[in-house]
């Protein structure tokens, strides 16, 4: 999607992603609260069975999907490129726009494959760790990043609301319904994210990230505070042998704190880190330095699911409410590592996020300029029709990409 995407409108268009993951869980949260009273095989059947549906839309929508014109570069494909790239930019194959833009890809490729040399299989996920962790621009520091950046969004806490927030709730006794709770979180997590298709393009990714921490910190802290001293925590047994909370106020306030919570991890971290992961890596490595970070995402999803349970259960760890401190610490780790790590992309072709990179560090990122192009610098080579005095034109013009 980064690939394919006007610099303009990538991350409200990558953003879409995660909004697409929320409408997911959704659906999924009302699918499970339609079943959950049918007391026989079909709770489970009726879910998946609901699912190859979407399988089926999944697999006509990729037919339809066009090729990445970067993909067609990368393979020396220079007129598969410029065809896809005309396409995606509604444009005719020889505009001005498509042949700057072809241009500037073909010469950064070219740049990349000078200092990152091409090989086999194993060559090419070596090239993923390759340079020096102390350099802003190498590819380990950037694989570390991605990887980093996921690992950071599954830290938060989210997915224990979403995975555990219902036999959670019901250990209160506050809440009469609490698979109607948890749909209302969902539905929070769905009505947020839309609000990151203007706030990415207009402050960028970097703030959205910084503010989305110190948000999520500062509401998973309260109800932490708020749960061990009169909240989740204050229960007593009542003469039916049931577990209730003493004060329903507190507790609904900490309910109220959670949904604040996934607002701001909805229209921050939520699509920020997908965002981030499909523009820091160079051309010969970023499909396997998304692979990677993706999968860091579903390691430490896993590893938040196993682990949980051992944290709240009254058999194991009993922490209750104090779970949420530990959420907060991370929160905290992660507003740390937004601010001394994440880099200003906003605005950016994905050759000039290679160029700022290594011409500056995160926290003066935001100021950087372009100044030269990868076609400017090197010239055109493999047959590509327009050279330096296009591509500064259209830079001083301004492109509708």
């Amino acid at each position: 999607m980064s690939e394919i995407c006007p610099k303009k409108v990538r991350g409200a268009l990558v953003a879409g992603y995660q909004f697409a993951i929320t409408l997911g869980l959704l659906i999924a949260a009302c699918v499970n609260y339609g079943v959950q009273n049918r007391g026989d095989r079909s709770e489970y059947r009726i879910p998946i069975g609901i699912q190859f549906a979407w399988g089926v839309i999944l697999a006509v929508g990729i037919a339809c999907l066009p090729d990445s014109p970067r993909y067609f570069v990368k393979r020396g494909r220079v007129e598969k490129a410029r065809a896809s790239l005309a396409r995606l930019r509604g444009q005719p194959a020889d505009s001005e726009y498509v042949e700057a833009e072809l241009s500037e890809i073909v010469a950064n490729e070219e740049y990349e494959r000078s200092i990152i040399p091409a090989g086999g299989w194993y060559q090419g996920w070596a090239n993923c760790f390759r340079g020096s962790v102390w350099k802003s621009n190498s590819n380990l520091r950037k694989t570390i990043l991605g990887t980093s950046m996921q690992m950071m969004q599954q830290w938060t806490g989210v997915n224990f609301i979403f995975y555990y927030s219902t036999p959670f709730l019901a250990s209160t006794g506050a809440i009469s319904n609490t698979f109607l709770i948890s749909l209302v979180f969902t539905l929070v997590n769905v009505c947020s994210t839309p609000i990151s298709f203007y706030t990415v393009e207009r402050f960028g990714r970097r703030p959205l990230l910084v503010w989305g921490a110190l948000g999520m910190l500062v509401c998973q802290f309260l109800v932490a505070i708020i749960g061990v001293t009169v909240g989740f925590n204050k229960t007593y047994i009542n003469a039916d042998g049931e577990q209730r909370a003493v004060n329903i106020s507190a507790v609904n306030a900490q309910i109220a704190f959670i949904a604040i919570f996934i607002f701001f991890f909805a229209s921050t971290w939520g699509p920020g880190a997908w965002i981030v992961i499909g523009e820091i890596f160079p051309l010969p490595i970023r499909s396997r330095g998304v692979a990677l970070s993706t999968a860091s995402n579903w390691l430490w999803n896993t590893i938040i699911a196993v682990i949980t349970p051992y944290m709240v259960g009254t058999d194991e760890g009993n922490l209750k409410s104090s779970v949420f401190f530990i959420w907060g610490g991370l929160c905290t780790c992660a507003f740390v590592y937004a601010w001394f790590l994440v880099p200003e992309t906003k605005g950016l072709s994905l050759e000039q996020v290679d160029k700022m990179m290594e011409e500056t560090t995160p926290r003066t990122s935001a100021k950087w300029k372009p100044h030269s192009t990868y076609a400017s610098e090197m010239g055109m080579k493999n047959g590509a029709k327009l050279g330096t005095d296009i591509t500064e034109d259209v830079e001083r013009k301004g492109s509708v990409f």
